[in-house]
């Protein structure tokens, strides 16, 4: 006898009747729906908060990278610039905050060198005097008038938009390239790889300008790019004459920018500047100028110190310390009752210091500006301090007892001379720390120290 097997393959009806049975099994266990419900409520709150959160994000990103407006009109003037301008806006390094740097100093201050032990740091993009360009644009512009325009070009440059230089390029030049900064062939970032492959940023040594000549000059947009690459810039520069100018720069939550203040017995600063005088013709006249019509001088105290075409020279080179020595004046007072923008952001060195104790000097100055020393930079202080020679030709960095070159004035000026400088920087000298002196013997008296504790 055999055996049928049917299968039916289900009804629509039956599929119907079996899942309204789960249903009904379902909600008649209530402890299972409310899961499922609150599983939905968790998905549904996390879903808002991670929008809420996004949307958050973007505003911020939009509000922080918004490129500054006083410079805009300018910068779209070329085609480059407009590029700049965009790429400006989406560029996601500004989100982490830069360390940045600016050396406050004048001319003949020991600048060269200071600025030195940034450009061999190789965590650090270093540029030298870069507001040259604006002096020599707007030549024959006093030197007060022009401190608008250098704080405008610092905002762009520590923003690595360095496009702000073809606005100082001659009408009609070539386009603007890496070679065409003030101070390129010198410059450890212009100078070696990737952007050239005669040196190389981590090896700590002395440019050769004559090597450097010869490296391809390089784009804006390059250097720019090379420039993003970089934790910590430093500019150094002799064209700011006063801290407050550089105060909403301070105030700017978008930039962290941090003063050193490098300062040197004004008499030392005189006596180079007659030394170099004919290296800073110009720029002597435009510090001149600056000098305050109304302001009842003090007489100098050699009536005849225009008397031949020497002492002549020397009056500018001298003259221009009553306006160095005033704005630093200036500067001075608002460290010693620091504003809000400027706590732990300042600090002063004393030229003096740094080549009496290299090593221990710069070691507070990398502590301030967040940078970690090392043998090599070290060692490269301490050797560029303690040469043989006591002097080397203006403008030019080199080996030399530092200590010697510093105290070179004391035989140098005439009593004079001196008595010109004190009068004019007194109160920079008495906050400094720098001694005034009495008679010609004390000031060629090598064996008295003129240096007492600065008040900063």
């Amino acid at each position: 006898m055999w055996c049928h097997i049917v299968l039916f393959k289900p009804s629509w009806w039956d599929l119907k009747l079996k899942t309204y049975r789960n249903h009904t099994k379902i909600i008649a266990q209530p402890g299972i729906v409310m899961k499922v419900l609150r599983r939905k409520r968790i998905v549904l709150f996390m879903a808002y908060f991670l929008l809420l959160v996004l949307t958050m994000l973007n505003l911020a990103n939009y509000k922080w990278t918004k490129e500054p407006q006083q410079c805009n009109h300018q910068m779209r003037s070329t085609t480059y610039q407009s590029r700049s301008d965009i790429r400006f806006l989406y560029r996601p390094s500004l989100a982490k905050k830069r360390q940045l740097i600016y050396v406050l100093t004048t001319w003949r201050s020991g600048s060269s060198f200071f600025g030195e032990l940034f450009n061999q740091n190789p965590e650090v993009f270093f540029l030298y005097e870069p507001m040259w360009h604006i002096w020599q644009k707007l030549y024959p512009g006093d030197a007060v008038s022009l401190q608008g325009a250098a704080r405008d070009m610092l905002s762009s440059l520590y923003r690595c938009d360095l496009s702000v230089f073809q606005l100082y390029n001659s009408p009609g030049g070539k386009n603007f390239t890496s070679l065409g900064l003030f101070g390129a062939t010198l410059n450890k970032v212009v100078c070696s790889y990737p952007l050239c492959s005669a040196y190389r940023k981590e090896v700590v040594g002395m440019v050769d300008d004559k090597v450097c000549k010869k490296c391809p000059p390089q784009s804006l947009r390059l250097l720019e790019e090379e420039c993003l690459k970089y934790s910590t810039i430093v500019i150094k520069g002799v064209r700011i004459l006063d801290v407050n100018v550089l105060a909403p720069l301070m105030e700017d939550p978008s930039l962290d920018l941090k003063v050193i203040h490098l300062v040197r017995d004004p008499r030392a600063v005189a006596n180079s500047r007659i030394k170099s005088r004919h290296g800073l013709i110009r720029e002597n006249l435009q510090v001149v100028r600056s000098r305050d019509p109304k302001l009842r001088r003090i007489p100098f105290v050699d009536p005849g110190h225009k008397a031949n075409k020497k002492d002549g020279s020397d009056y500018h080179s001298i003259g221009a310390m009553e306006v160095i020595c005033d704005r630093t004046s200036r500067t001075l007072r608002t460290a010693l009752n620091p504003p809000g923008w400027l706590k732990g952001k300042y600090m002063a060195v004393r030229y003096e210091d740094l080549v009496e104790n290299p090593v221990k000097t710069l070691r507070s100055i990398y502590r301030f500006a967040n940078l970690t020393t090392n043998h090599d930079i070290e060692s490269f202080a301490l050797n560029m301090t303690s040469g043989s020679s006591s002097s080397s030709k203006p403008f030019i960095v080199s080996s030399r007892n530092a200590t010697q070159a510093a105290s070179a004035w004391r035989t140098v000026l005439s009593i004079q001379q001196i008595k010109q400088v004190e009068d004019y920087c007194h109160h920079s000298m008495s906050v400094l720390g720098y001694e005034r002196v009495r008679t010609a013997g004390e000031a060629k008296d090598l064996s008295k120290s003129l240096l007492t504790r600065s008040r900063l």
